[in-house]
C-alpha cells in the first residue's frame, strides 16, 4: 500500500480534528456534527458558535488553537504511512457494521492487526481481574471451544479472565485458524495497559487477530475509560458470556449493555461461597441464561442466527501449550470457516460453523470412601493443613485420598492449594 492510498480526506482529517478537539468525548462530537451537518462545517464554524451550543471549555481552548490539531493530524497520518497501526471511519466498508446499530457508534477505529475480524460473527466473554484458577480455566476452555466452532472471541484486554480468553482464543490446534479473538482497548492504540500485557499483545497481532481503540493515540488509562470501552465489547458481539464476577465488576457494565442492545447474557455459576461469582449469580437472578457448557452458547446464538445444531463427533482434540490448560475439559468442535457481518444489516451471514460437537460429559462420581474429603474442598483453594484440621484425618490418609480424587479430576493443586476443578 502506498503512502498516497494511505493519504487522509478532507473529510477524515475533519473528523479527526473534531474528535481531538473535543478529546475523544462522543457527546460533544455529535452535538456539533448534528448541529452544522457534518465533521466539516462543525471544524470551520467559529468558537462562538460552538460555546452557544455548550461545549465544554476545554474542547473550546483546543478549537482555538487549530495549529496543534493540523499538527496532531499530521502525525497520525505519519504513523498511518509507517504502518504503526491503522484507522477506520465510520463511512468505510471496513468498519464494523454491528457497531452502526449501538446508540453512540466511535466516528473512528484504531487498530493493530487483521481488520477482516471485526467483520466477523463475535462472542464476548469478560469477567474478574482476580478469577479463581477454576475461572482461569473454564474461561480458556470456552474460549477455545468458541473459536474452533467458528466464532471470534472479543474481551477488553484486561488481567484476568479477559487475558484468559483471549489465550484460549489463540491456542488452535490448526494455524489456519488462529488469530480469532479481538482486544478493545480502553487506552490509545500506541498504549499498552497493563504494561506487562506486551506479550499478549503482540500475540494477538502475530497471529492474525485484532486490537482496536476509539480513543486518540497517547491517551493513558482513566477509570472513565474502561466503562466506555465496554460498550464496544457488547457492540460487536452477538451475545456475552460472564464466566466470573463480583459483584461490583465491569463486568456486569458489559452485561447491562448487551441486554440494552438486545442481545443475549450467558452467566456461569459457582459454589454459593464463591464470593467471586457473585456477579454472575446476580445476573442469572436478573435473567441472564444459566450455561455450564460452551455447546449451550451455541445453540442459543446460533438458533437465533437461523442455523441448525447437528451434532457429530469430533474429529479432533484441542491441545494447549498454557500451564494450566492443557487439559481442555470439554470436546473441541471441527474449525471452520468465519462467520462474516453483513454490513446491511448488521448480522452474521454465511456458512454456519459445524456443530461437531458431543454432549456435555457425565458427571463423574465421587466414590463414597472419598466424599468426606471432598465436601471439604472449594473453589478457593485449601492447603494440607487448613485440610487436616477440617477433615480430622491422619496426613498419610489424606494425602492419598487427595492424590485418588486428582486421579478422578475432581480436584487440582495450585500453589500447595487444594481445590475443586
Amino acid at each position: 500500500m502506498t503512502a498516497a492510498s494511505l493519504s487522509l480526506s478532507d473529510h477524515q482529517r475533519a473528523v479527526l480534528a473534531l474528535w481531538s478537539e473535543v478529546n475523544a468525548s462522543l457527546s460533544a462530537y455529535y452535538k456539533l456534527v448534528t448541529s452544522f451537518g457534518n465533521a466539516e462545517l462543525a471544524w470551520q464554524a467559529k468558537v462562538e458558535a460552538w460555546r452557544q451550543l455548550g461545549i465544554h471549555h476545554t474542547h473550546l481552548t483546543r478549537h482555538e488553537q487549530p495549529e496543534q490539531t493540523r499538527a496532531s493530524i499530521d502525525k497520525i497520518q505519519q504513523a498511518l504511512i509507517e504502518g504503526r497501526y491503522g484507522l477506520l471511519f465510520a463511512d468505510q466498508p471496513d468498519y464494523p457494521a454491528q457497531l452502526l446499530a449501538i446508540y453512540d457508534p466511535p466516528p473512528l477505529l484504531f487498530y493493530r492487526g487483521d481488520k477482516s475480524r471485526l467483520n466477523q460473527a463475535q462472542i464476548a466473554i469478560v469477567g474478574s481481574r482476580k478469577p479463581t484458577a477454576h475461572a482461569q480455566k473454564t474461561t480458556f476452555d470456552m474460549a477455545q471451544y468458541l473459536a474452533q466452532a467458528g466464532y471470534i472471541v472479543t474481551s477488553g484486554l484486561a488481567m484476568g479472565v479477559d487475558k484468559r480468553a483471549h489465550l484460549g482464543a489463540l491456542a488452535q490446534v490448526d494455524s489456519e485458524y488462529q488469530g480469532r479473538t479481538i482486544g478493545v482497548m480502553g487506552t490509545g492504540i500506541d498504549v499498552n495497559y497493563p504494561n506487562h500485557h506486551d506479550k499478549l499483545f503482540n500475540q494477538i497481532i502475530d497471529q492474525g487477530g485484532c486490537i482496536i481503540s476509539e480513543l486518540l493515540p497517547h491517551t493513558l488509562p482513566h477509570k472513565h475509560t474502561f466503562p466506555r470501552r465496554n460498550r464496544l465489547v457488547a457492540g460487536l458481539s452477538l451475545a456475552t458470556i460472564v464466566t466470573e464476577a463480583t459483584i461490583q465488576s465491569g463486568s456486569l457494565i458489559t452485561a447491562r449493555l448487551t441486554s440494552e442492545q438486545g442481545k443475549q447474557v450467558f452467566a456461569i455459576p459457582s459454589h454459593i461461597d464463591n464470593s467471586n461469582a457473585e456477579g454472575c449469580h446476580h445476573l442469572i437472578r436478573e435473567g441472564a441464561t444459566l450455561i455450564y457448557h460452551p455447546q449451550q452458547v451455541l445453540e442459543d446464538v446460533n438458533s437465533q442466527l437461523g442455523y441448525n445444531n447437528d451434532s457429530r463427533a469430533p474429529t479432533h482434540l484441542p491441545k494447549s501449550d498454557n500451564d494450566s490448560s492443557n487439559n481442555n475439559q470439554w470436546p473441541s468442535s471441527q474449525p471452520s470457516n468465519s462467520i462474516d457481518i453483513d454490513r446491511s444489516v448488521g448480522k452474521a451471514t454465511g456458512q454456519p460453523p459445524p456443530s461437531n460437537i458431543k454432549s456435555p460429559p457425565s458427571a463423574i462420581v465421587v466414590p463414597e470412601h472419598l466424599t468426606l474429603v471432598y465436601e471439604q474442598l472449594d473453589w478457593h483453594g485449601q492447603d494440607l493443613d487448613a485440610l487436616i484440621v477440617t477433615t480430622k484425618l491422619a496426613p498419610p490418609q489424606l494425602i492419598g485420598q487427595l492424590m485418588e480424587l486428582e486421579l478422578l479430576g475432581v480436584v487440582s493443586v495450585h500453589g500447595g492449594r487444594y481445590l475443586r476443578v
